[in-house]
This record gives C-alpha cells, structure tokens and sequence, in this order.
C-alpha cells in the first residue's frame, strides 16, 4: 500500500482538485509514490472541523498518512457583525483549535509530518464585486472579511507551527509579494486562480522536500516498465513484490 498524504481544510482545499488545482498537482509529483487524499470542506471553520477529526483520522489506524495539511483559517476569520458572521471564530480559539488538530494527529503517529498553512490574502474589492455579481442589490455592504485582520489570523498559524515545532507555509504573505496579487492569484478577492494554486503548490511542495517527503527520493510502488524484461517479465515483481 502507498502512503498517504491528506490536505484537511476548507473550501480552498476542496477545490485543489479542480484542474489547475495545487492538490491534483501534488497528486501528479507524488504518482504511484503516494495517494494524496482531499478533505476539504467548503465554508468549514476550526471549530467545526474539529468533529471530524476522528472520523477522519481515527485513532488506532494502522496505516495512518506520513503527512497533513492543515488549511483553515479563512472562514474563522469572517468578521463578527458581518454577513458571514455564523463562521467567525476568535483567534486564541483558532490557534487552540489548531493546537488540538496537531495533537491528535500526533496521537495517530507520532512521525507524521504535519504542515500548518495560513489563509490567503483578501481582497476586499474583489469580494465585493463578486457579491454584487452574484446578489445584485441584495449584495452586502461592508466587507464579511478583511485582508488585515486575516493577517493576525495568519501570523497566530505561523507562531503556533514556531512553539510546535512544526513547518508552516505563509500564503498571506507570500502572495502580497507579486504585484497585483489581488487579480493574479485570487478568483473572487478570496478562493484561487489557477496561479494562486500554483503557489500553494509550490509551497507546500518546497516543505515537502526540505523535510523527508520528497518525490524523487520515493520509491515506485511496482516496478518501472523499463525494469521489465519482456522475455521473463515475473522477475522484476519478484523482486519488488515479494
């Protein structure tokens, strides 16, 4: 069996599987190496993530994944008072939550390379153009989510992983980097464009390899077909197999 390889977010991790995706990528890089598995659950904060925590990664397993995502943060970030207030959570309790995430995971094994991710950037014009594309009149009229107060959200993930001991990706910032980031890497002033997926990817990729889980020093599940002698092709999965 391979290892696996699970991204646990919102609904940024839910559509990295559409294509252009930074999870159908990771799928692609790590292919017959590992099974890169999504669970993503669209509009989902830390708070309620965390009833899915064993179901999805029961304690106990015997094959639990060499290595998580942790995706969240863009929801919990949703501003009090605003429209998307149902999925506001405070930011103390955004880290304790995360905090209790790694915990667990550390319980499923306590080798698993874990990777804490921030929210990306906001853009808030753009979240207000995309309301008003969708609900017209009806669009709300102040900002749901602002791009400096995802940014405290962002750096309590960044010094949590710090005092965890644990490796992080930094997209708030790293997106601000790019001029015109807003329109470059976000779709609707909040989800990703094909080349905001790109840079999750190669974020979370470059984590991948600094620590132990690179693609290229991974074995092949089964062997190359260029290990396979066509005259006695049952010695090649012998010995791989066997």
């Amino acid at each position: 069996m391979r290892p696996q390889i699970v991204l646990f977010g919102d609904s940024i991790t839910a559509q990295s599987f559409r294509s252009g995706g930074w999870g159908s990528a990771l799928t692609d890089a790590y292919s017959r190496k590992a099974d890169v598995v999504v669970r993503g659950y669209g509009g989902y904060n830390t708070r309620w993530a965390l009833f899915l925590l064993h179901h999805i990664f029961p304690l106990g397993s015997l094959t639990p994944p060499v290595a998580t995502t942790i995706f969240f943060g863009a929801n919990d970030a949703a501003l009090k008072g605003r429209t998307s207030d149902r999925q506001h959570v405070p930011v103390e309790e955004y880290k304790d939550n995360i905090r209790t995430m790694v915990q667990h995971l550390k319980k499923c094994s306590p080798t698993m390379l874990i990777v804490l991710v921030t929210p990306p950037p906001i853009d808030e014009s753009g979240r207000q153009s995309y309301a008003e594309s969708i609900y017209g009149e009806k669009a709300m009229t102040e900002p749901e989510r602002t791009n400096e107060t995802t940014g405290i959200y962002a750096q309590h993930c960044v010094a949590l992983a710090e005092e965890l001991g644990l490796r992080s990706v930094n997209l708030w910032s790293k997106m601000q980097e790019t001029n015109d980031w807003q329109r470059k890497y976000l779709s609707d002033g909040l989800h990703l464009t094909p080349e905001g997926n790109g840079v999750v990817y190669e974020e979370v990729s470059r984590v991948f390899r600094e620590a132990w889980l690179s693609p290229d020093e991974m074995p092949f599940d089964f062997p190359h077909h260029s290990q396979i002698d066509g005259e006695n092709p049952s010695k090649a999965f012998q010995e791989r197999c066997l």
